[in-house]
Formats: C-alpha cells, structure tokens, sequence
C-alpha cells in the first residue's frame, strides 16, 4: 500500500435544520456512526457522507447525491413503507428504467438536497 492510495470520498452535505436532517438520514436507513461540531457521519453498507450544520439554499438545491444499490424498488418500498413523504414533508418519486440502464428514484431531502438511489440493470 502506497501512502498515496485514496481511503474514501465523502461529500458535505448541508441541513438547513441539522436536527431534523440527522434524524431524517436515519429513518431513511443511514447509520449515524459519529457527530462533532456540527457534522454528522452517517453511513450505509460501504457507503457514508458529512452531514454538516451549515444551509445555503443555492447550493442546497443543486447538490445531487447518488445511492447505487443492489435494488432500487426495495429502497423505493421500504422509504415508502416509512411514509418519509408525509413526515418530512419531501418529494419521492417513483423508480422509472432510464436510458443510461439504470433503474431510480428521486428523494428530495428537508433541506432541497437531491438524490437518486438506482441499481444498474
């Protein structure tokens, strides 16, 4: 192992109400394994991000973040199961196929951060 090797990316992703995020990330299946001066670090499988207590609406509103899983419609049914829609007040699309040969969905988190949790076809 070199002592260039890359260990993780992560990215920062910011909450307009940093409560209400951290408790939406575990509803929606995350693991919060950590938290410190105003971030938040959540993980999934082999998957994780910075929840950070930090909210610009433009920025916010176009970051998209992308979930690939091993089945979208599980995912898509199990945050459905959850009613998150109803609860956090947020858009859950439908899984659709898409010509780049992946089935997603779109969840739109509290603060306007937008993901899209697909698996390959």
């Amino acid at each position: 192992m070199s002592q260039l090797d890359v260990i993780e990316i992560k990215a920062f992703v910011p909450a307009k109400d940093y409560e209400l995020s951290k408790q939406f990330y575990q509803d929606m299946g995350f693991n919060l394994k950590s938290e410190g001066g105003g971030v938040a670090y959540f993980q999934v499988g082999k998957s994780s991000f910075l929840l950070q207590n930090f909210y610009n609406r433009e920025f916010a509103e176009n970051l998209m973040m992308h979930l690939l899983v091993e089945d979208a419609n599980a995912w898509f049914q199990k945050l459905s199961n959850n009613s998150l829609s109803e609860k956090y007040k947020i858009r859950i699309t439908s899984p659709e196929t898409q010509p780049w040969r992946m089935v997603d969905f779109i969840v739109a988190d509290p603060s306007g951060v937008l993901w899209r949790i697909g698996n390959n076809i």
